[in-house]
């Protein structure tokens, strides 16, 4: 009689962590919010750090400016290393660099200090964020990409939201260097996160002499022409200065594009814009946030200097936008994987439109409800755009370039909305320095005085009415309403170029973009 032994059935090998996805998309996002965070909490915490240490204006705006600049020139190469050397290794070192640099700048004390550890921050940023898409794009199959990017989409504009809110009630109760300190927490949990679950992923092309010729040039190229937009509203848009900068940056663009064309093993890969959608999704990501950072500027400016919310009612009262963009990004993803970009980009853009052009009602005693539902159209749009763009542009280049096509795409985003703050403050500026005269005379201020107040227009542009001394309350009573009765006329006019440039932007996308969107490589991390 023989006896059968059963056999135990081995456990199946638990699966590694470093192969979900999901997991990937994680611990990408605690990264991408620590960096959408600081970069909505800066603005609120700038008047508290100038205070604090006695900066001067043009000073503070390098506390912006400083970061912008480096980021600027460094972020297609930190797509770039990632691409070549890890994408997990390089968003670590920017996680860990960023967070760094954060604490620095709170524990620095002088202003000096800040400017330069808040430029380390832009680099390392620059590092950090093409590597969130290009992970994504490594590990996703095309099939789930587009709402992997819907969620990407989503903890943005989460992460950008929150900052007011969260940057006006720091700086109320507790100072303005904890805006700072908050990424400690944040970016701990992100590393220890990211080290523990992120594949290793990178697509080596051998080994052959990194293109140092073009970081330099791509960098030099991208300094010269957001310093020219940073400084244009200051230096006058038809001054020598602007215009020579600006040309200076295209020139060295020009001869970067032919330098690339001629390297096998280029930067930036010129191949990538022969795919119309990527091209046109890299455009109407800068004209996005060109419009959305341009209208929150001067809508936050309208409700805390002419309606005198505090800085924290201001960022809740916009919440409807943050709200309704949060809601939109999935649903763009959704669309942009049955319909293409063609439908959804076009789509955001007439949102946005309609949104902006409805704040022509906007006046100086507005209600809110003027305001909610361009609140929620603008988020909407954005949201929806958002995700078709970064589909557009990320889910239409190959792996081995996922990186590249990821700083492509934060470079167009942050270039957008530097020209979006800056284009339309001096726009709203133009306006109000043509009106201010007649309606401060207007509203019952003596011809002789108003004349003399045309000199305070760049603090009304601000909304942020002059007092001059020895006036009667009633005489000041006219200036504040003539003041803001200018700042609204240049409201506006920007309003009116923003939701033209929207309407252009839809136009080139629907007319632009061949039909449905084409993936066409299968991603592995390795």
């Amino acid at each position: 009689m023989s006896v059968v032994t059963p056999v135990r059935a081995l456990p199946a090998p638990a699966r590694d962590v470093r192969s979900n996805p999901w997991l990937t998309l994680i611990a990408v996002a605690f990264g991408l919010f620590m960096v959408g965070l600081d970069g909505s909490v800066v603005a609120i915490a700038n008047p508290y750090i100038g205070a604090d240490l006695n900066a001067t204006l043009p000073q503070l705006q390098w506390v912006t400016n400083s970061y912008l600049l480096a980021l600027a020139a460094v972020l297609v190469l930190g797509g770039k290393l990632g691409d070549r050397f890890g994408r997990h290794t390089f968003f670590l070192i920017g996680v860990a660099g960023f967070t760094v640099a954060s604490i620095a700048i709170g524990l620095v004390g002088s202003i000096e200090g800040v400017i330069v550890f808040r430029a380390l921050q832009g680099v390392f940023g620059a590092l950090l964020m093409p590597n969130t898409l290009g992970l994504l794009r490594a590990v996703f199959p095309p099939s789930t990409f587009g709402r992997a990017v819907g969620i990407w989409a989503m903890v943005s504009s989460v992460s950008t939201a929150l900052g007011p809110i969260v940057g006006g009630l720091l700086v109320e109760h507790v100072n303005w260097e904890s805006v700072f300190y908050l990424n400690a927490p944040i970016g701990v949990i992100a590393l220890a996160f990211g080290a523990w679950v992120l594949p290793k992923s990178k697509n080596s092309t051998g080994h052959h002499r990194f293109d140092i010729a073009g970081v330099v040039l791509l960098a030099l190229g991208m300094l010269a022409i957001v310093y020219a937009v940073v400084q244009g509203e200051s230096w006058g848009w038809g001054s020598p200065k602007t215009l020579g900068t600006l040309l200076l940056g295209v020139l060295i663009l020009l001869v970067f594009v032919l330098a690339e064309k001629n390297l096998e093993h280029p930067l930036l890969p010129m191949r990538l814009f022969r795919n119309r959608s990527l091209a046109i999704g890299t455009v109407i990501t800068a004209v996005n946030f060109f419009a959305l950072l341009g209208t929150i500027f001067y809508v936050l400016l309208y409700l805390q200097n002419v309606r005198v919310y505090t800085a924290v009612e201001a960022g809740l009262l916009t919440l409807p936008l943050s709200l309704a963009s949060v809601v939109a990004a999935p649903i763009g993803a959704a669309l942009t994987d049955k319909y293409g970009p063609r439908l959804t980009m076009p789509l955001g853009m007439l949102l946005q439109a309609v949104a902006l052009l409805a704040l022509l009602r906007l006046g100086v005693d507005s209600s809110y409800l003027t305001l909610w539902p361009s609140f929620v159209g603008l988020g909407l749009g954005t949201g929806i755009v958002l995700s078709a763009s970064s589909e557009a542009i990320v889910g239409n280049a190959p792996v081995k370039d996922a990186g590249v096509a990821g700083g492509l795409q934060a470079t167009a985003l942050q270039l957008g909305g530097a020209l979006g703050t800056s284009v339309l403050l001096s726009v709203l500026s133009g306006r109000v320095g043509s009106t201010l005269t007649g309606e401060l005379t207007a509203a019952g201020v003596p011809a002789p005085l108003a004349s003399g107040l045309h000199e305070a227009k760049d603090a009304v542009a601000q909304g942020v009415a002059p007092t001059p001394a020895g006036v009667s309350a009633q005489v000041q009573s006219a200036i504040v309403e003539g003041s803001a009765q200018a700042f609204v006329n240049g409201v506006h006019t920007a309003v009116l170029v923003t939701g033209i440039v929207c309407l252009i932007g839809a136009v080139v996308a629907y007319v632009g973009v061949r039909r449905g969107a084409t993936p066409v490589e299968t991603p592995v991390a390795h």
